[in-house]
């Protein structure tokens, strides 16, 4: 049995951080070993207690969600950030991605959503809430704008050959940000909330095939 998944809950709310916790606490395969009610605890807490995953909020004092996860990302960079909010602006959304956030998902989000999101972004799987991939979804959706460019498809084709971000990133000699940002696209092209969803319909409708030459970027 694999170990439990090793969480910090960021949330300048003690009743959410509380609800939180409740019911990570039933889930055998995740651990809460922090809690965090700003930024700057959270980023003190990372170091010292090197989770898996936090769980961050965007809206704190002293240090915000923003500032927090780029501080955490850039000095550790093995520790995934799942941005759990209620805030579902497209500029949140952007920047939560640019800071290096590895997913995005609402505080309405079920008990079975967050435990999905929760065991995607902990493997460092870029993955949306499904409010937040349909609103993205709207911003991108034009007609003649749907098909994916060739950077993108060579993206989805080294993650359906089950690589992570940070080796797509490696392998297409671009950052491991900019893979989130492409996968982002990817998920509001194809109207699905995670990587799993957007390699099962990418072959469905014959974007990629498992067989496809790779590109020589």
């Amino acid at each position: 049995m694999s170990a439990p998944i090793r969480l910090i809950i960021a949330d300048d709310h003690p009743v959410v951080r509380e609800g939180l916790r409740a019911v990570l606490d039933t889930q055998p395969d995740a651990e809460v070993v922090g809690e965090a009610s700003n930024g700057t605890e959270a980023l003190s807490l990372v170091g010292s207690l090197h989770p898996d995953l936090v769980l961050m909020d965007l809206q704190m004092p002293e240090m915000d969600g923003l500032a927090a996860i780029r501080r955490i990302r850039q000095r550790h960079d093995d520790v995934n950030v799942l941005v759990l909010t209620t805030y579902d602006t497209d500029s949140d959304i952007a920047r939560a991605v640019e800071a290096g956030a590895t997913g995005y998902l609402l505080k309405d989000a079920s008990r079975d959503e967050l435990m999905k999101a929760i065991h995607l972004a902990a493997r460092g799987e870029t993955v949306l809430s499904p409010q937040v991939a349909a609103r993205v979804l709207g911003k991108m959706r034009a007609p003649a704008e749907e098909a994916l460019s060739t950077r993108e498809i060579e993206v989805l084709l080294e993650v359906a050959d089950g690589f992570s971000n940070k080796e797509v990133g490696r392998s297409l000699h671009i950052s491991e940000a900019t893979v989130k940002t492409h996968l982002l696209h990817i998920f509001a092209k194809l109207g699905v909330e995670d990587r799993t969803a957007a390699v099962t319909v990418a072959l469905e409708r014959g974007i990629i095939r498992l067989n496809s030459p790779r590109g020589s970027s």
